[in-house]
């Protein structure tokens, strides 16, 4: 988890069953979403070609394997795909992330290289119609604003597929660059392996993969502390230089849901953390950046503070504090981990 401190002030907020935004709506609250994404779910082996250079006319395709781990969060409405691409260069690792957003009827998708772990891609947003799917965002190629374009095609069948498309000319004219085609090799996903000797980093986060109950002791406006209840499932992705946690809390106002993306940053050598609250999926939130020492990781952003300490123990703790100047911190989220599985 990590939350920055304008968001806890905004949950500090509505706190109450009198807030006047209403009760927080449960994430997982059935919109018809929910099984958007049931075709992908599983293990994948992966065929790509993608074009060698993009926007300058070039015909000449790479191929190559890969391998892709899918799976459910947020009830349904996000989810995760961890992957692994042997570009002919040299292989490496990646992960998208995606949330419903209710009041638009949008899916998001950001795409993180592992390569540049420091940064999310900006998102497409769009959805499905029959067993196509459609999304749509801008970004900046080598210095050229672009429209991109993600498709998902034959959704339904035993091989679906997916391609990627550049536009400089606000959609008139698209150039595909990126095709790849999955055959399902698992139906329920499993992390793809751990290569041990790419970095120490890889067992940071360690300590967390897998199913946690969690009691939580959050700060409240009046300088009393609420305790509830919470769940954690925890994931690795990018062979462990990445995970993935999706949370359940049942906080005093309402449930509701979050996920929170790690990756780790060869060239700062810093860990990167990223906060999604289910009550706002179409927005991921600035990301704290920081690193473990002797077993204990500290990542700061926007004025928050995130520590895991008791690493070591299978009893972790995780604790929030903000802090205005930077120097003096207050503490206002305390939760202590308990194993389930």
């Amino acid at each position: 988890m990590n939350i920055t401190r304008r968001a806890l002030l905004q949950n500090i907020s509505c706190a109450s069953a009198a807030c006047a935004l209403g009760v927080p709506r449960l994430a997982s609250a059935a919109t018809g979403h929910e099984s958007d994404w049931q075709w992908l779910t599983g293990n994948w082996d992966v065929f790509h070609e993608r074009l060698r250079d993009r926007l300058v006319g070039s015909t000449t395709w790479d191929k190559f394997a890969g391998k892709s781990a899918f799976w459910h969060t947020l009830g349904g409405l996000g989810n995760i795909d961890d992957n692994l691409l042997e570009l002919p260069s040299g292989t490496y690792r990646a992960f998208s992330a995606r949330s419903f957003d209710p009041a638009t009827g949008k899916w998001a998708i950001w795409w993180l290289d592992g390569r540049t772990a420091g940064k999310l891609d900006p998102p497409v947003r769009g959805g499905f119609h029959d067993a196509e799917g459609e999304f749509f965002g801008g970004d900046v190629h080598k210095g050229t604003p672009v429209t991109v374009r993600f498709r998902w095609h034959e959704t339904g069948s035993k091989r679906p597929w997916w391609d990627q498309a550049f536009s400089t000319d606000d959609r008139k004219s698209w150039e595909i660059n990126w095709r790849n085609y999955f055959t399902r090799t698992n139906a329920v996903a499993t992390p793809i392996p751990f290569d041990p000797a790419a970095s120490p980093a890889t067992r940071d986060w360690s300590f967390l993969v897998g199913k946690w109950n969690v009691r939580n002791r959050r700060l409240r406006a009046d300088g009393g502390w609420d305790e509830f209840a919470s769940t954690l499932h925890n994931w690795p992705v990018m062979g462990g230089l990445g995970n993935v946690g999706d949370n359940v809390f049942h906080a005093p106002g309402g449930t509701y849901r979050g996920m929170s993306l790690r990756a780790y940053d060869a060239q700062s050598r810093r860990w990167n953390s990223w906060w999604m609250d289910g009550r706002k999926p179409a927005e991921i939130g600035t990301a704290l950046t920081g690193s473990f020492e002797n077993g204990v990781g500290t990542l700061i952003g926007d004025g928050t503070r995130s520590a895991w300490t008791r690493t070591e123990t299978g009893a972790p703790r995780w604790e929030q504090a903000s802090s205005r100047d930077g120097q003096k911190w207050e503490t206002n989220w305390v939760a202590d981990f308990e194993r389930a599985a």
